[in-house]
């Protein structure tokens, strides 16, 4: 089963950071459950939406060259408050290193300006067909997913062909 956990990328410097929302609702399945009296999102599921979070950053720097970006290590996790239905976590991300195979993150959620959780992350990312005997097609297939899942998420800024207040510069 898979939650997306990011409803928009808001910021994409790539190469660089992220930033993205996810606004918690009374209908996500899991709060029934988690806990029926006093509906919370789980703290692993706030992990979760920053590994996306990071996944997403990763893949636009790299113009999604790879079909796998997972998550390898997870260090140095806190958490400092609740998310509540009718709440947004802000999700933020931030490339520490980087090498061939790895990527080190800072990431942190926030609610109204409070940390909610934080956690520096070791992802890693490669493709099915280096790894297995998987065929090309099926990494192709998975990156143009991927792709489209991405242009849902994330709408570039226009040029500055705009001033200010929005109107078309003359």
């Amino acid at each position: 089963m898979y939650f997306s956990l990011i409803d928009r990328i808001t910021h994409l410097e790539p190469g660089s950071s992220i930033r993205a929302l996810k606004a918690l609702s009374l209908a996500e399945e899991y709060l029934q459950d988690h806990f029926p009296r006093f509906p919370v999102m789980p703290g692993v599921l706030m992990l979760e939406s920053m590994y996306q979070t990071g996944a997403w950053l990763i893949r636009a720097s790299e113009d999604f060259a790879h079909s796998m970006v997972v998550l390898k290590e997870a260090r140095n996790v806190r958490y400092g408050g609740f998310v509540q239905p009718g709440q947004t976590l802000t999700i933020s991300a931030e490339i520490v290193k980087q090498d061939e195979t790895t990527t080190s993150l800072k990431a942190q959620g926030e609610l109204d300006g409070q940390v909610a959780v934080s956690a520096r992350l070791v992802l890693e990312r490669y493709n099915l067909s280096g790894r297995s005997s998987e065929p090309p097609e099926l990494d192709e297939h998975i990156r143009r997913r991927l792709r489209e899942n991405f242009r849902l998420l994330y709408t570039r800024p226009a040029a500055s062909s705009q001033v200010a207040d929005g109107s078309p510069a003359k």
